[in-house]
């Protein structure tokens, strides 16, 4: 599986004339919790963020993200529903993942896409805390079937707290 931050900060190349506009500097994911596009930073006279859809999108490789020309670039004011990943007032990562009865699983690190690039979101990489990292490891949460991205929290399913798992994470993070 790959995690968003593997995709983010890659550079975003157009394959009609080989040109880097910019580079991916956040994910969009709409409320059923599929990537909706990406957010590019572009530097032309100024640095101002523009949007590619998902539909827009080529190929997200190892090294780059490819988009057939520049035209698919849209202004992302005309983006709406949809929570940043990383950055913003309704960012994900750093909310904390709480059941339905009330107990915290962690806090949202990453996410997780299928290994072939699809834009469904899969699972959650979960933090306890530095030092829980530390000594136990972060947690790896399988998408459930229902969850509530609410403006403090996400909110999953009782049963999730029996379905995570144990995550190696390296130490270059």
């Amino acid at each position: 599986m790959r995690k968003a931050h593997d995709v983010i900060g890659l550079p975003v190349i157009t394959v009609d004339s080989g040109k880097q506009i910019g580079q991916v500097k956040d994910l969009l994911i709409d409320p059923d919790w599929n990537i909706r596009g990406i957010v590019l930073e572009v530097k032309v006279w100024f640095t101002s963020l523009r949007y590619v859809p998902w539909e827009g999108i080529t190929a997200v490789g190892e090294d780059a993200v490819t988009i057939p020309n520049e035209t698919v670039m849209q202004e992302l004011e005309h983006v709406d529903e949809c929570h940043a990943f990383l950055e913003g007032s309704r960012k994900i990562k750093g909310l904390p993942v709480i059941t339905v009865g009330g107990h915290k699983l962690g806090v949202v690190e990453d996410v997780y896409l299928n290994q072939d690039w699809g834009k469904q979101i899969v699972g959650y990489e979960l933090s306890e805390g530095f030092i829980s990292d530390l000594k136990e490891g972060r947690k790896w949460l399988p998408m459930p079937e229902s969850a509530t991205k609410g403006e403090d929290a996400i909110i999953v399913p009782v049963h999730c707290a029996q379905e995570m798992e144990e995550l190696f994470v390296s130490k270059e993070e």
